[in-house]
């Protein structure tokens, strides 16, 4: 089946369909999910709620850009929800004097070093809110305006979130590395 004949078939609720389109998007969808998530159970959650958005909203796909970005979408819309967040904006920073403007991790050799599970876990050990901002900067692409729009909060926070994430991952990153030369 065609791309479109999925979707037509989801549209009118084909169980073949739709099993087609889960069995086509779901391992992708699941990574978008475990970069959001606190765990794999969380994820699972996630992707589950999302496909169940994706079903119960798929007339309302309007063939303007791809089919996976819209389920992909769907997905980060479903994780932002899951976790509540007002609470990030209480976070507290470990380095308090945190430089806001957007830095680079300094230590690419350090970066580069490591296997994506182990960037993923330290991505996932990140707070709530870090790790959500973290994720919709770094890898979703969105810029800081669209990431306070879509959280309801001020670009600014953004923007400090960012920073206090990149912050605690270049330290996280560099300890590993110390306790390696050891």
């Amino acid at each position: 089946m065609t791309e479109q004949q999925l979707i037509k078939g989801c549209v009118r609720q084909e169980h073949v369909a739709q099993k087609s389109v889960f069995d086509l998007y779901a391992k992708r969808m699941m990574g978008v999910c475990l970069r959001y998530a606190r765990n794999e159970v969380d994820a699972e959650e996630i992707l589950i709620e999302a496909f169940c958005k994706v079903f119960e909203k798929i007339h309302q796909f309007k063939h303007e850009g791809s089919f996976e970005g819209w389920i992909r979408k769907i997905v980060v819309n479903v994780a932002l929800k899951k976790y509540s967040l007002i609470r990030f904006t209480y976070e507290k920073s470990f380095n308090d004097e945190a430089n806001y403007e957007e830095n680079y991790f300094q230590e690419e050799d350090s970066l580069s070093a490591l296997g994506e599970k182990e960037i993923l876990n330290l991505i996932n050990n990140l707070p709530d809110g870090y790790r959500l901002i973290f994720n919709l900067y770094v890898i979703e692409g969105y810029k800081h305006d669209e990431i306070a729009e879509l959280l309801k909060i001020n670009s600014g926070t953004s923007r400090s979130q960012l920073a206090k994430a990149r912050n605690m991952l270049q330290r996280q990153i560099l300890s590993i590395n110390k306790e390696v030369v050891r």
